[in-house]
């Protein structure tokens, strides 16, 4: 029979699973070669199920789609998969090895002695089974009590799915909550909001309904509730006026009467507190003070280095590192010997890392030992360049281990002298607070970063709260020294930070461009055309590696999903020499730049790492990712919605990191994001070249904006 054509029309497919070539138990993404219905050859088909388990039926809803590697294959919008009714599909059920006690060679056996019966013989007289050969009473029990498992995740995900409950999340909810899964759905739906990552109020809400949970039912209020506080927290807040509160649960729910009294309830039961004007989930009040409690700490004492010349230091150094020190550097550098916690904070350009290397040196020759951190692995990585020394980040420093869980703690401090953390204003409440913790007695801490910046995607503001408290000894930078003060990069950048226009006349020999264009289709097109040869023939920039797009936001025209699919086009087009793979709405091609989007602690690769594709196999199915030099990291189908094409990222995800040459677009479509910090972090990410493309008026209403500075947030009021 001639194989299946490709089309876009949607039709039912139905047979028997032959082989199961991929599961992947966390999203149910699988790959697997099928016995349609009427046909002798296998075909493949990739969907997605809680399980699957080679004999069994199925019935898929999808499209017929090409596959260059593995010829015609089915894509399942749909797909249910129930147990054999044919001897072949029963014996190949159960030697599939999902009943434990039972292999292909006790399956035959049994279904040559009991046939179609089988299945009713396991489980309501099971003791007949010791009539096959080689079944004792041992195997017996062991082949009934898996039978009677399998046959209870059965039932919980029919239960699951007969309540609107898609496959992937049903086999999340069984994955957290195991045969319990239909009481705690039964007693309260919203656990699920807090328990399940990905889960939020809408949808186990939606499920609530499915259950018939009241609208006015005090779980449900309760749940509102705290789903208000954890998009404030989503949102950068550690807390929020308990009127706003109110008033966005009263638009959530429907039920404005019956919010203040679960309020009190959830105060009551620890689940939310008040402070004031102001509700916080617990665990942000609990970072909040830990943070506030260790700075007190560290500020309550003098440095107690070991005994120096400072004024020889300074010249000792300086001969060194070959660099003279202005006035203001060398004032830096003896604070930073007097404190035991000291903030440096500053722009681009006015000397941060000199001034940083130089503490560090003078430091090390007194056999001070110095512990280096950042939050990113790219900030680590910069820091690590910029010093000469080794640099963490900083869940690797603390020894993250997942789940919340951490190597190093109150109990079992972090070894070291002086600590330096850089690209603070990046770290948020709860991790600050952790690194805080782990310090040993007697440490010194050196907080570096620019509180101009974006704060932290996380809750808080902790390195601006910091320098507010006015507790806290701070060197603040500000003269641009000779060198940086010619970069029209840092002239502009400072110039926003200021509130102003920067200089957007064009120059032959500048480093900072503007291109006027109003219309979101104009600035794509020449954003890409920029990136794909204009800039690349003229400043000799490799399109891929050296040329970075950041824009404010993933949605739209002029987001990362849009142009990263037409610059992947433009800098990586198919070939047929290059293999490729689609998952997840993104095609996967051989020479993509990447990015990491989870840290991932099995593999060693972490959010905001950024790779690029050198192979892709084929039988099996593998991805193959190099990081840096030397470091090749092999990805299967299913954890490919661990990845991100990257030739265009998010300003956020760009924290921490500098590029050759960044694009970026300025248009009022971006409207509800433009402000000033997000558009002088881009600037600054740029180190030799930087061009934004777009609409004067939006560039004029981001420098007027302050939107990121409105956090709600208790440290400074707390330290002080």
């Amino acid at each position: 029979m001639p194989p299946p054509r490709s089309t876009t029309k949607s039709e039912v497919l139905r047979g028997l699973v032959d082989r199961v070539v991929f599961h992947n138990e966390d999203n149910g993404y699988c790959i697997l070669k099928v016995v349609p219905e009427g046909r002798r050859d296998v075909v493949g088909l990739v969907g997605k199920a809680p399980r699957v388990v080679a004999g069994e039926e199925f019935e898929a809803r999808g499209v017929w789609e090409p596959n260059r590697d593995f010829g015609p294959q089915f894509k399942a919008d749909a797909l249910k998969l129930r147990r054999p009714d044919s001897l072949a599909g029963i014996e190949r059920y159960l030697g599939s090895g999902l009943i434990e006690g039972i292999g292909p060679k006790y399956a035959k056996r049994m279904v040559e002695k009991f046939g179609p019966k089988i299945f009713d013989i396991i489980e309501n007289e099971s003791k007949k089974l010791e009539e096959v050969e080689g079944v004792g009473t041992k195997r017996r029990a062991e082949i009934r009590e898996s039978w009677m498992k399998q046959k209870s995740i059965h039932g919980i995900m029919l239960f699951l799915h007969q309540h609107g409950i898609s496959s992937s999340r049903a086999l999340r909810i069984y994955r957290t909550y195991g045969e319990d899964a239909q009481a705690v759905l039964k007693e309260n739906p919203y656990r699920l909001a807090q328990d399940i990552r990905g889960i939020g109020f809408k949808t186990a809400d939606d499920i609530a309904y499915q259950l018939g949970v009241a609208e006015d039912a005090p779980e449900r209020i309760k749940a509102g509730i705290l789903h208000v506080l954890e998009t404030a927290a989503g949102n950068g807040h550690c807390c929020f006026p308990e009127s706003e509160v109110v008033i966005k649960a009263a638009e959530l729910l429907g039920v404005e009467a019956l919010i203040a009294p679960q309020v009190e309830a959830l105060i009551s039961s620890d689940h939310i507190e008040r402070h004031g004007a102001f509700l916080y989930l617990p665990h942000l009040r609990a970072a909040e003070q830990s943070i506030a409690a260790s700075v007190k700490k560290l500020t309550a004492s003098p440095a107690a280095y070991p005994s120096l010349d400072e004024d020889a230091a300074l010249g000792w150094v300086m001969k060194k590192t070959g660099k003279e020190l202005a006035e203001s550097q060398q004032r830096a550098v003896r604070e930073a010997l007097h404190q035991r916690l000291l903030i440096i904070t500053g722009g681009p350009g006015v000397g941060k890392t000199t001034i940083l290397r130089s503490i560090l040196l003078i430091l090390q020759s007194k056999q001070v030992k110095l512990v280096l951190a950042a939050p990113t692995g790219r900030a680590a990585k910069r820091l690590a360049e910029s010093t000469g020394m080794e640099a963490k980040t900083l869940h690797r420093l603390l020894e993250y281990q997942g789940d919340g869980r951490w190597g190093r703690h109150r109990g079992k401090p972090l070894a070291g002298d002086l600590f330096v953390v850089d690209e603070a204003s990046m770290i948020d409440a709860p991790l600050m607070a952790q690194f805080l913790a782990a310090l040993p007695d007697g440490a010194h801490l050196l907080i570096v970063g620019d509180a101009d910046q974006l704060p932290s995607v996380g809750p808080g503001m902790v390195l601006h709260d910091l320098i507010a408290s006015e507790k806290v000894p701070c060197v603040k930078l500000t003269e641009i020294f000779r060198q940086a003060a010619s970069s029209r990069i840092i002239t502009s950048a400072h110039a926003i930070n200021r509130g102003q226009m920067p200089d957007l006349k064009s120059s032959r020999t500048s480093d900072f461009f503007f291109l006027q264009h109003s219309e979101p289709e104009e600035i794509k097109h020449t954003l890409v055309e920029l990136a794909h040869t204009r800039l690349a023939a003229k400043y000799g920039l490799d399109p891929i590696r050296d040329i970075q797009v950041l824009t404010p936001m993933n949605r739209n025209l002029l987001g990362t999903i849009s142009l990263n699919q037409s610059l992947q086009l433009a800098l990586n087009p198919p070939n047929e020499l290059k293999f490729e793979i689609e998952r997840f709405g993104i095609t996967f091609r051989v020479g993509d730049k990447v990015i990491q989007t989870h840290n991932n602690y099995d593999k060693e690769v972490f959010n905001g790492d950024i790779g690029h594709i050198v192979t892709i196999d084929s039988d099996p199915v593998k991805v193959h990712v190099r990081y840096d030099a030397d470091r090749i990291v092999a990805y299967e189908p299913g954890e490919l919605d661990e990845l991100q094409l990257a030739y265009a990222l998010s300003i956020h995800k760009s924290q921490g990191s500098e590029f050759p040459c960044v694009i970026i677009p300025v248009s009022t479509q971006h409207y509800v994001l433009l402000e000033r910090s997000l558009i002088y972090t881009a600037i600054t990410r740029a180190k030799k070249l930087c061009v934004l493309v777009g609409d004067e008026r939006a560039l004029s209403l981001a420098v007027s904006r302050q939107e990121s500075r409105k956090r709600w947030t208790g440290l400074r009021g707390m330290i002080g």
